[in-house]
């Protein structure tokens, strides 16, 4: 997957005058407002004005990120808006016959939450929210909830491991190899995005608290964590902190039972709670 992220770099001044530094990544640009973005609906809004902490830059995980995905800085350095056009970067049976990702996942056994039911369909992709910059690791937790509980890597949304008032059993047999399916709304994850991470530590995306989720190892030690607390979470350094200790997300290690997904390992992307609120 070619991940190219733009974003535009202006000049954050601090206290004591102190002016931030561009980022070395090439194509990285950083831009930074005070408003929230005008594409999409932001979901959810989980900044807060009186605890939040400032940087001076956007987190180096965020190069990561699809074209499809837009961050931005707010110009005090306390949040980060990030929004998407919906659209992920990879194959799906999702999308229309005749678009280039389109793959017949049915002779698979994936069959679709409706056969009229395609990414850009016209019933919205988009998705966002606001989040601190520096996520509140205070102690508290939320639970999860239904719809957007984040944005990976590719542009797709991350939902949790429920569909609709219950699990995920019927509507395994929905999804696709990606884990994710459409219908209606946004086309998002349920399982682990096997195209963005597959059993490795690759960034999976950032959830609306704040914290980065990853794959289901480690890049610190080249496998399993094995202190993860109950929403898969632990402190550690990762490939994009520079020796740095930071506290993220992992799927976790466990498989889930759908007998109805149509591909080896059902692996839950995120089911909470949130430990960044």
């Amino acid at each position: 997957m070619k991940n190219v992220f733009k974003l535009t770099l202006v000049a954050i001044f601090l206290a004591f005058g102190f002016v931030s530094c561009s980022s070395d990544e090439e194509n990285i640009e950083i831009t930074t407002t005070t408003e929230d973005g005008e594409d999409g609906e932001d979901v959810n809004d989980v900044g807060d004005d009186e605890n939040t902490e400032a940087v001076a830059q956007l987190h180096p995980a965020f190069a990561a990120f699809s074209d499809a995905v837009t961050v931005t800085l707010s110009d005090d350095g306390t949040q980060v808006y990030i929004e998407t056009t919906g659209y992920p970067d990879h194959t799906s049976i999702y999308w229309e016959t005749d678009h280039a990702l389109y793959e017949d996942e049915s002779v698979n056994g994936v069959v679709k939450t409706t056969q009229d039911t395609y990414i850009g369909g016209g019933t919205g992709e988009a998705a966002s929210f606001t989040v601190d910059a520096v996520p509140n690791l205070t102690g508290a937790s939320e639970a999860t909830h239904l719809d957007t509980i984040g944005i990976a890597v590719s542009g797709a949304s991350i939902f949790n491991d429920q569909e609709g008032a219950g699990d995920l059993d019927q509507a395994a047999g929905s999804l696709d190899y990606n884990g994710g399916h459409k219908g209606p709304g946004v086309y998002h994850y349920h399982l682990e995005p096997k195209s963005v991470s597959n059993d490795d530590d690759n960034l999976v995306g950032i959830l609306e608290d704040g914290v980065f989720i990853y794959g289901r190892q480690c890049s610190s030690t080249g496998t399993y964590p094995t202190d993860l607390d109950a929403s898969g979470g632990h402190t550690s350094t990762t490939q994009y902190t520079d020796g740095e200790e930071e506290y993220h997300y992992h799927i976790i290690n466990e498989e889930y039972n759908a007998p109805l997904y149509a591909y080896d390992e059902a692996i839950v992307l995120f089911a909470g709670p949130f430990q960044g609120f």
